[in-house]
Formats: C-alpha cells, sequence, structure tokens
C-alpha cells in the first residue's frame, strides 16, 4: 500500500522532466534524449503537436494534434497540472536538441526548497524590451517549482487569449512575470544554473572552457551522434567525480576510524565493504579452494583437481593482473614489480561480502637504478558483491491449466498406485485446473507381447477407477515403444499432441504433487521467458533413516529424514512453446549425431539450445518417497553418472549409515 501511504501523507517525487520536440525529430533527437535521460529520471515525458503512426519504443509521448508552439507550450502546461502537479516538486522543461545532464540537474533540485515560486533557467530580455523583466531561454532547459505552477493554473487561461509571442518559451516568460511576478533567474541561494552554449564543431574531448566541464545542459545539439559523443564525454566526467568522492570517504572513515575505541581495527577492509562472515559453528566455516594458474583442486563433479577453464580461468587471470597492478600502482616509481609466477591461490566465496582471494605471488623487485630482488609477495583481494537488482518479470498468474505428464517403464509401474492415490487427493478432489496423462514406455519385446500380456494392465485398471470415482475426470494415456526412453525422445510425442500455448509439467513416478507446487509451477514458468526446474525433497531409506523405529506414514520435511536432490532434473515446468523452439534449434545437431537425443535431458536442451531463464530451485512442496532407482546406462555418461549418486547418496545420511554400519561391526565382533 505505498501508494496509497504516499497520497495520505502528500509524499511526492522530486522531479518531472518533460522534453519538447516534434514530428520530423522525435524519432531521432527524441530518441537519443531518451537514451542518455531515461534511465536516470523519475519520470520522462515527450510532447509534441503531431507525430507519426509509429512510437519508439519505451518513450512516453503526448501529442497536442497541432503544431502552432504557442498552442503547443500552452498545452502542454495544461498536462503538467492536470496530470503531475501533485506527484511532483519540480518540473524542468528543455527542447529535444538539447544535452541535459540529469545528474546535476537532479543534485541542484535536491538542495532546492520545494516551497519557493523559482523561475530558474537562463535569463533573456525581451524581444523588443517593452516588457519588464526577463524570460528563460528554452534552448537550455527551465525549471518551475510545483508553487509556481500552481500559482499560475488559475491564469493560465487569460495568458492563452491575451498574451501574443511568437516564441513559446517568451509566451511562458510573459505569462509567469504577468500573473505571478516571478522572473527568470539563473541564481537562487547560491545554487547557479550553469549552461553553455556549443559552438560548431566542437569536440568535447579537447574543450577546456570550465563553464562546459559544469554545465547541466548543453544547447544546440544538432545530431544524435553528438547527443552520445556529449554523453560519453560527462559520463566520464561524472564517474571520476564519483570515484573521487568514494576516495574521500575511504579516507575519512579510515581517519575517523583511529578515534575509536578499537582504533584502526574497527575499520573493515575494504572500506566500505561489510566485515567477513563470521561463523559461529563448525558447520558455518567457510571453505578455501586452493589454485594455481592451471588447476583448481575443488571441482564441481567432486574431483580432487581439474584443468582451470571457461569463467574460473578468465577470473583468476583477473585477479592476478589486478594485484600486479595494484602493486606496481603503491610502489611506483621507486620499484617496479614483474610477475613470475603464482606460487599459492586461495579463494572462497563470502555470502556477506563477495569472493575473498588470497595470492602468494613471486614477483620480480626492480629499483630505479636497474637492480632486481626475487620475492614472494602475499596479498588480498576482494570481489564485492554488487547492488542487488530487482529483474522485472512478465505478469503471470494462477489460473493456467498444468498438463501432467507421467512417463512409465516397467521398473515404475509398482509405484503408479501411490502417484495416482496422492495427486488424487490434491487434484481430483479439490477440482484443480490440471490433466494428468500418463505415458506408457514399452520396451520392443514388451510390445510384441501387449496383446497377450500387457505389462501395464493393473495401472490401466486403476485409470478406469479413478475415472469411475470421479466421474468429471479423464486421464488420458499414450502408449510408446523405443529401447532407449530418453526424455526427449519421450517428449518429442507429447509435444505434438498439444497445443503451443499448453503448460507441461513433467513428473516423476515417485513425485507427490500438491496445489502448492502446482501453483508455483505456474508462477515459476513464464513462456517465451523462463523454465523451472524444481529441486524435489528425497526421503532416506526408512530402513537406514528410521534404524530401529517405526517410520512416520508421512515424509516431513526434516534434516534426517532426507535431503534436495540436485543431482536430479527429472521433473520440470515449460511451456511447449518453448519447447518446440529449444528442439527447432536443436534440429541441426541431431542431423549430424542423433545420439544426442539419448544424450542430452530436457535441462541440458534448454540451457543449450534456448536463451530462456532456466530456474532452478529447492521446491519444499514437491516431495518424494525412497524407491530404488535403475539407472539406465544407454543414456549419457554425466546423467548415469548423476543418477548414481542420486541413488548413493539418497540411502541415508553420513551419520545414518555410520551408525548403521557401526551396529554391524558391533555384531560381527560378538
Amino acid at each position: 500500500r505505498t501508494r496509497y501511504i504516499s497520497t495520505e501523507l502528500g509524499m511526492r517525487q522530486r522531479l518531472f522532466v518533460g522534453v519538447l520536440t516534434s514530428k520530423s525529430t522525435l524519432n531521432t533527437l527524441g530518441v537519443a534524449v531518451n537514451r542518455t535521460l531515461a534511465h536516470r529520471l523519475e519520470r520522462l515525458v515527450y510532447f509534441t503537436g503531431t507525430r507519426g503512426r509509429k512510437v519508439p519504443h519505451g518513450m512516453t509521448v503526448v501529442t497536442h494534434s497541432d503544431e502552432r508552439p504557442i498552442w503547443n507550450m500552452y498545452q502542454t502546461i495544461r498536462y503538467l497540472l492536470d496530470h503531475y502537479v501533485n506527484d511532483f516538486d519540480w518540473f524542468f522543461l528543455v527542447q529535444d536538441d538539447t544535452y541535459t545532464e540529469a545528474h546535476r540537474i537532479s543534485r541542484l533540485v535536491a538542495h532546492l526548497s520545494i516551497d519557493t515560486h523559482l523561475y530558474l533557467g537562463r535569463p533573456e530580455e525581451f524581444i523588443g524590451g517593452d516588457t519588464e523583466g526577463r524570460y528563460c531561454y528554452g534552448g537550455f532547459g527551465y525549471l518551475l517549482s510545483r508553487s509556481l505552477l500552481l500559482l499560475l493554473q488559475q491564469h493560465l487561461e487569460s495568458c492563452r487569449n491575451d498574451i501574443l509571442s511568437a516564441r513559446p518559451d517568451e509566451w511562458l516568460g510573459r505569462c509567469i512575470i504577468d500573473y505571478t511576478a516571478v522572473n527568470c533567474a539563473d541564481e537562487h541561494e547560491g545554487l547557479r544554473y550553469h549552461y553553455f552554449e556549443l559552438g560548431k564543431n566542437m569536440d568535447p574531448e579537447r574543450e577546456t572552457d570550465l563553464r562546459f566541464q559544469s554545465a547541466f545542459t548543453v544547447h544546440p545539439v544538432l545530431d544524435p551522434l553528438q547527443m552520445y559523443r556529449l554523453h560519453k564525454y560527462f559520463a566520464q566526467v561524472e564517474l571520476e567525480r564519483t570515484y573521487q568522492e568514494i576516495q574521500q570517504l575511504q579516507l575519512e572513515i579510515q581517519n575517523a576510524s583511529s578515534l575509536s575505541a578499537d582504533g584502526d581495527h574497527s575499520a573493515t577492509w575494504p572500506v566500505g565493504i561489510p566485515p567477513p562472515f563470521q561463523p559461529k559453528t563448525r558447520f558455518e566455516v567457510l571453505r578455501w579452494d586452493y589454485f594455481t594458474e592451471e588447476q583448481v583442486y575443488a571441482c564441481v563433479d567432486g574431483s580432487p583437481k581439474c584443468e582451470l577453464r571457461g569463467a574460473d580461468l578468465a577470473d583468476v587471470a583477473d585477479v592476478v593482473a589486478t594485484a600486479m597492478e595494484e602493486l606496481n600502482r603503491k610502489y611506483q616509481p621507486v620499484l617496479h614489480v614483474r610477475k613470475q609466477q603464482l606460487v599459492n591461490g586461495y579463494r572462497r566465496f563470502d555470502p556477506t561480502r563477495g569472493m575473498e582471494y588470497t595470492l602468494d605471488l613471486q614477483v620480480e623487485v626492480v629499483t630505479q637504478k636497474g637492480h632486481s630482488h626475487s620475492v614472494t609477495k602475499r596479498v588480498h583481494l576482494v570481489r564485492p558483491l554488487s547492488e542487488v537488482e530487482i529483474i522485472p518479470m512478465p505478469y503471470v498468474t494462477e489460473a493456467s491449466r498444468i498438463n501432467v505428464i507421467l512417463p512409465l517403464t516397467a521398473h515404475d509401474r509398482d509405484y503408479a498406485g501411490r502417484f495416482l492415490e496422492a495427486y488424487a487427493a490434491a487434484a481430483f478432489e479439490s477440482s484443480e485446473n490440471a490433466v494428468l496423462t500418463f505415458l506408457f514406455i514399452y520396451d520392443p519385446f514388451e510390445a510384441q507381447q501387449v496383446t497377450q500380456n500387457d505389462i501395464f494392465a493393473p495401472v490401466k485398471a486403476q485409470i478406469t477407477e479413478y475415472e469411475r470415482k470421479y466421474a468429471e475426470v479423464k486421464i488420458p494415456w499414450i502408449s510408446v515403444k523405443t529401447d532407449a526412453p530418453s526424455q526427449i525422445k519421450v517428449m518429442d510425442i507429447i509435444s505434438k499432441k498439444h497445443p503451443v500455448d499448453t503448460l507441461f509439467f513433467v513428473a516423476g513416478v515417485g513425485t507427490e504433487v500438491t496445489v502448492d507446487f502446482l501453483n508455483r509451477c505456474r508462477m515459476n514458468t513464464i513462456n517465451n521467458w523462463q523454465v523451472f526446474f524444481p529441486i524435489h525433497f528425497q526421503g532416506y531409506n526408512p530402513t537406514i533413516a528410521y534404524h530401529n523405529q517405526v517410520p512416520p506414514t508421512t515424509l516431513d520435511l526434516l534434516r534426517d529424514a532426507g535431503r534436495f536432490d540436485r543431482d536430479v532434473f527429472h521433473e520440470a515446468c515449460f511451456y511447449n512453446a518453448d519447447y518446440m523452439a529449444a528442439r527447432t534449434r536443436m534440429a541441426g545437431d541431431v542431423q549430424e549425431n542423433e545420439d544426442i537425443l539419448e544424450t542430452l535431458d530436457i535441462y541440458d536442451m534448454f540451457i543449450k539450445y534456448s536463451n530462456l531463464h532456466v530456474f532452478r530451485a529447492v521446491e519444499p512442496a514437491l516431495l518424494q518417497r525412497y524407491r530404488h532407482q535403475a539407472c539406465n546406462p544407454r543414456l549419457s555418461e554425466e546423467i548415469y553418472h548423476r543418477c548414481v549418486q542420486s541413488s548413493l547418496e539418497g540411502v541415508g545420511s553420513r551419520s545414518q549409515l555410520a551408525m548403521v554400519l557401526f551396529e554391524q561391526e558391533q555384531g560381527n565382533s560378538t
């Protein structure tokens, strides 16, 4: 309810910027202004008399349907009063042939009192000199306070009818002076409005005029390229200014910390970065990983040592190069430091501050006289976490229908009854907007015997029983024959039988489907944007987890009851259109090597052949009871290895297995 709170308390945003453009320049200079201003302001709106049929993407354009300049200015002020005067404290109007430095305008209004009747810009004498006072020239932009606009509101119609002028900025100036007695000023309470008139063929990189370097606005800008060159220059200036401010703040923090009770120890390193995480128990100790320039001694697959490659190799190279750069910056010109080799490297990820590194570098130190000596230097570096960014996501609802797909092999058929029982309680009895489809997978021999001995006959009988019990429920099933039941081959059959906008959830026979999970499947799966691969909670073998105890009837989300199985990628939520798009991209590689249909699973396919977000997260509402898994050796080595790893780690926790082994050893010894 933040919007209602701000309304009730009279809270307003700081700065509104309106850009005065035209039909002929909206798609050129207007777009250039938008690219240099929009991401730095709270609100940016373009005002024009007329425009083309197509509005540039990402721009808010207000059209007055008339090309008369005075009429457009009147309509612009009227629009501000009707739509934005209650939401903003300051209004800045500028032409589209003017470059505006957004940070400086924002800093200016941050120091101005909101109750001031202020008309700020570059003062200009009226044409003819018959009117006292001065107006703000529109080319360099002008700032209007909310209080001034409210004062002008009741006189706006009189200005339109009584004041004649050839220029819109002059007309507005006459209106403000005649009815509010407020003149244009370029300075207020020690704050000056800086502007610069751009000369022909001027190069921003070579301009030394101090007025240019401190300008809020630069005018006239003749083309978009010149606008971008100005933006590049001022962005560099602001970046250097920011770095200087950071350095100054760091020095102030260090100086102030020496006066505290703990002395210099009270200031964390690096200054401004949170201190290292302090573990409270041995289980919270963060692990340091050892590496050299060629190898790392902590691998994703659990191997003790593996070759540095990809992002890890680039990371180590960047850290070593940064260390050498900082060493030379510290000791030059007295000493010059050259790297000989990385002796030892350690790194760890600290979730409170970022990636930490400790390097032992063997370096050659060269003096100004040319004498050199080899030494080993230990350096510490931190790659801090950047600001957390909230990624905007498309709007989704929980109303979408889910098609639950359950592939079933002969090995899984005995568990189908338990799946149906749990699914009926979650979906059938609550009339959940979901359709369950069974996919019976026969091997060639089983398919030949289907008329005499259908191995899935008991499951089909159970399906018929549930359809009889729930009259409004239909459970379709599809039979396929294959000797290598890969996920992609199976999904190809399902995909062709459903519309492109179908939302699929590929389940496992051990999956206990709940309403909460189905809703999260809907919310986490976004068409043409994101697919969802949940990590289910896998229960341990009851004979191990509850050794010499009576196991509970339900699977609870407890550490001793199971674990989140990160080695399994079978469950997946995705839209058919996204699957078909990834499958189309994959077609070229399939023609060259058909085996990849068996060596890849759906997760790998989305990773390699789509640009979608692949969302992988633990899912507490998705549970699986323990069952023995038969790993198919015909699948790829990686998938087979993951299956074996999942089976081994799913038996029980280390402490539970150790207890069982201990009791066996005790029994054998007696």
